[in-house]
Order: C-alpha cells, then sequence, then structure tokens
C-alpha cells in the first residue's frame, strides 16, 4: 500500500498537481452536468455572440483597464 503524505506537508506545486491529478480523474458528465436549461442558456449566448462577432472589447482593452484598478 502507498505511503500517505498529509496534505500540509505537500508544496503548492505539489498540491496544484494533485488537484489537475484529481480534476482531470473525474468524468465530465458528473462533475458539471449540463442541464437542458443550461444548455438552452449556452445556445442562446452563443447565437448572441456569433450574431455580433465585434460586440465586446479587446482583451489587451480589458487587460489594461484591470492593470490600471490596481495600482
Amino acid at each position: 500500500m502507498a505511503r500517505m503524505i498529509p496534505v500540509d506537508d505537500l508544496t503548492a506545486e505539489e498540491r496544484i498537481e494533485l488537484i489537475a491529478r484529481l480534476w482531470d480523474s473525474l468524468d465530465p458528465a458528473v462533475a458539471a452536468p449540463i442541464t437542458p436549461a443550461l444548455s438552452a442558456e449556452l445556445d442562446r449566448r452563443e447565437a448572441e455572440a456569433n450574431g455580433a462577432p465585434d460586440a465586446g472589447n479587446a482583451w489587451s482593452d480589458i487587460r489594461s483597464e484591470l492593470r490600471k484598478r490596481l495600482e
């Protein structure tokens, strides 16, 4: 049997790796099920985005604005 290491003994990088491995081991249909209502909302948002491809802001503009707020 493998030796159990207390989570508190892991480095931050090891904890992140553990989280990633656990997340990757989950069945997406069980971990984040998409209900009919959520599916309909996602379809609506996709159609809205496709209907106005120039709407919104560029990521570079959003990032710059967020950095200004943090200063």
